[in-house]
């Protein structure tokens, strides 16, 4: 394509070589409306029916265990839904702005997630990955060694106890989907504030008609274990797309957003079935790249892109490698673990 990723040393030339790129990756991010019906016809209607099937099980009196089991296929098609509203987020889902914004806020409604707020977080997100002088909105809290070193002992034991798989991927996604993403954050603006309010008001109206039609307690049977297996899974994609072995970070002044994409942002390259339920979402580099790519576009491009195809992908084995990854060493450029942190550290 003849973009280098090391030919950027002024601002001009990123953007540049960003302009090159979105132009020849044009004709991927034309949204195509039988691609976009034929997700939401996959996705929601077999989405409904396990709802019915888990309704079902319950008022049969069959085996709790059972409704788990059908919950993890809700689970896995809860998150297709999400890359659906998060598509939406990015006004690439549909090309009509309207129906971007609708179908987000339904999609939203079903996973606990307020259009406005989020979108707002995740184009910020985006415009900052991989910038060490601007992390803190919508990214995974991550210390530089010297942060660390000279941090207060609360703000230490606070980070590790983050950090923990436990917590990271037991505790926290929970807790931000079911209260974090309620609550109003000091950057919203005041639309995102209506909207948050309107979409909490269509949360607990959506939940009080289920639960008159199949009572609270077959509700909360049924959503809790969807949402925490959902949750959970999700947030580990997250993780894993922007925290791995050889991922790019740099401070504002050196910054390359073309690096941030193809370097900063993983191709998880997952089997099929995990594909399809997590809507291509692995392709995270492509997904960085250009944000106006929608989901079922990703493994196209992909196809077509000797680009795309160069980055190294990380299989699922080789991403539990990331769990060890807590601390950025900005002197050797890499992220490493506790362990190797504290070496390091004892070595100055």
């Amino acid at each position: 394509m003849g973009v280098s990723l090391s030919n950027s040393s002024t601002a001009n030339s990123k953007n540049l070589g960003l302009r090159e790129i979105h132009k020849s990756l044009a004709q991927y991010s034309k949204p195509s409306p039988a691609k976009a019906n034929g997700q939401i016809i996959n996705t929601f209607i077999p989405y409904i029916i396990v709802w019915a099937l888990m309704i079902t099980s319950v008022k049969l009196g069959l085996a709790y265990w059972l409704i788990l089991v059908l919950a993890i296929p809700a689970a896995a098609l809860l998150i297709r839904i999400f890359i659906i509203f998060h598509d939406c987020c990015h006004l690439s889902f549909f090309s009509s702005r309207r129906a971007n914004r609708i179908l987000g806020f339904i999609s939203g409604i079903l996973t606990f997630t307020p259009y406005n707020k989020w979108r707002r977080a995740h184009i910020m997100h985006h415009a900052t990955s991989g910038n060490l002088d601007k992390r803190g909105t919508g990214d995974v809290w991550t210390l530089t060694l010297q942060e660390y070193e000279t941090a207060s002992t609360i703000k230490r034991w606070g980070y590790r106890l983050f950090r923990n798989p436990f917590i990271l991927f037991g505790i926290m996604p929970s807790l931000n989907f079911f209260i974090g993403q309620r609550l109003p954050s000091k950057n919203d603006h005041k639309n995102d504030r209506i909207n948050l309010i309107f979409s909490n008001i269509s949360l607990v109206a959506f939940i009080a008609v289920l639960s008159w039609l199949i009572g609270f307690s077959t509700y909360l049977m049924i959503q809790l274990p969807i949402m925490l297996m959902a949750a959970t899974a999700g947030v580990w994609l997250f993780y894993v797309q922007h925290q791995f072995e050889g991922v790019y970070w740099a401070r504002d002044e050196e910054w390359d957003p073309l690096k941030a994409a193809l370097q900063g942002s993983s191709y998880y390259k997952l089997p099929r079935m995990l594909q399809w339920f997590s809507g291509n979402i692995g392709l995270h580099h492509i997904h960085h790249l250009n944000s106006r790519i929608p989901n079922y576009n990703l493994q196209w491009c992909y196809n077509e892109s000797e680009l795309m195809q160069s980055v190294k992908p990380i299989t699922i084995r080789q991403s539990f490698n990331s769990l060890k990854m807590k601390i950025w060493d900005e002197q050797r450029s890499e992220l490493i673990g506790f362990r190797e942190m504290k070496a390091r550290l004892a070595s100055i």
